[in-house]
């Protein structure tokens, strides 16, 4: 498996993102849209989704699988995105101008994964 040190990064990205609903779960229960069913569930869930979608990134047979796999974890996570924009308290701090900025990068994010389904 020889890939660009990029896609590594990626893999890497994804599995520490996933490990901090773990260790701040907190914070990912402030900015769970509230129409969601059991949000600790959730982000229990989307943390472990989040591990398991990098990991496979270093499966060459399972590639696809996780980068399809991270493409629509991201589009699911745009209802999250949309919520901070709209909640003052879900917004935890961050600046109105980042979560306007966090939109468009999750394109980029899913880009990114698009990239290397032709590797």
């Amino acid at each position: 498996m020889n890939y660009p040190w990029h896609y590594y990064l990626m893999a890497i990205f994804y599995i520490v993102a996933g490990t901090g609903h773990f260790i701040k779960p907190k914070w990912y229960l402030r900015v769970m849209p509230p129409h969601y069913p059991s949000p600790g569930k959730l982000v229990m869930l989307t943390g472990i989704l989040e591990i398991g979608l990098g990991a496979l990134l270093f499966f060459p047979a399972l590639k696809n699988w996780g980068l399809y796999g991270i493409m629509g974890m991201l589009v699911l996570f745009l209802s999250v995105h949309t919520h901070m924009l709209k909640s003052k308290e879900a917004a935890a701090g961050i600046p109105r101008w980042i979560l306007i900025l966090r939109l468009p990068l999750q394109f980029v994010l899913m880009y990114w994964a698009y990239s290397y389904l032709t590797l």
